[in-house]
């Protein structure tokens, strides 16, 4: 038991690779849609 490897880092390092994941994907779709939600606000407020 005194060689076991020592796993502590890898579970940080899964965590930053998933909100690396998650940030790139919400960029992603904040410039696919950001136009639409854009007009949307826009149109909010000329109506205003």
């Amino acid at each position: 038991m005194l060689f076991l490897p020592r796993e502590e880092g890898q579970g940080l390092v899964e965590y930053a690779l998933i909100l690396v994941l998650v940030a790139i994907v919400v960029i992603v779709i904040l410039a696919l849609l950001g136009p639409a939600i854009a007009d949307i606000f826009q149109n909010i407020v000329d109506n205003i």
